[in-house]
């Protein structure tokens, strides 16, 4: 699984990325390698593993293993790209019911906020270790890898943008909320650590920045 060229556009390393995972994704042999990370990850709670403990979960071998991934940074970006859309899915899927714009939205936001905070009883390590290294380290991959996320919140943006309830450019929106939305999630505590924020409260936070007066202004376009 190569990785796509750094020169390229961040909307060319998207579509790259989208044709690639495409194909991959339907790969037998991929797929016993997601699997088995995704089982470690799993038993350890952790991104702790090496590539012979994959390899060897997945019955494979190292050669077969470099062939498909450069390493175990890749393989960890696959995984984690396969549980951003899946992520997206579910929240699409559940704001699918609702007639009313900003009710979707609303339940987009406290929907990923709760996907991406931690939670001692959920190990989401891809979110809570993960993703946070490869914002340091790679913000450009970061925001290639959550291409599906971002696509959603621009659609529930455009859509009340033309219910006249944003006050602002919806895909410009949308990154921002998107990215306010994951970070505030890393460090839901309050700074004297005795509450957690809550998703109803980021919910607040991102309304008040999007949001016009008396219900907004005018729909912007795209």
């Amino acid at each position: 699984m190569r990785s796509a060229g750094s020169g390229l556009t961040l909307q060319q390393r998207i579509d790259a990325r989208s044709v690639r995972t495409t194909k991959l994704f339907g790969s037998t042999q991929v797929q016993r390698f997601l699997d088995a990370a995704r089982a470690l990850i799993t038993e350890r709670g952790s991104t702790d593993f090496t590539m012979h403990e994959v390899v060897d979960n997945a019955g494979q071998s190292l050669r077969s293993f470099y062939l498909l991934f450069d390493g175990k940074h890749e393989l960890l970006l696959a995984l984690y790209e396969e549980a951003i859309a899946k992520v997206a899915a579910q929240i699409r899927e559940a704001t699918g019911n609702d007639d009313d714009p900003l009710d979707r939205l609303r339940l987009a936001v406290e929907l990923l906020f709760e996907f991406c905070r931690p939670d001692p009883g959920a190990h989401r390590p891809l979110f809570t270790e993960y993703a946070p290294q490869l914002l340091m380290s790679d913000p450009i991959e970061i925001q290639v890898a959550h291409a599906s996320l971002f696509e959603l919140l621009a659609d529930l943006m455009g859509d009340a943008a033309a219910a006249g309830h944003l006050r602002a450019r919806p895909r410009r929106m949308a990154a921002m909320t998107l990215q306010t939305v994951m970070f505030v999630a890393q460090g839901a505590r309050t700074d004297d650590g005795a509450h957690s924020i809550t998703a109803a409260e980021v919910w607040n936070l991102c309304a008040f920045g999007v949001l016009g007066k008396a219900g907004g202004a005018a729909g912007t376009a795209r």
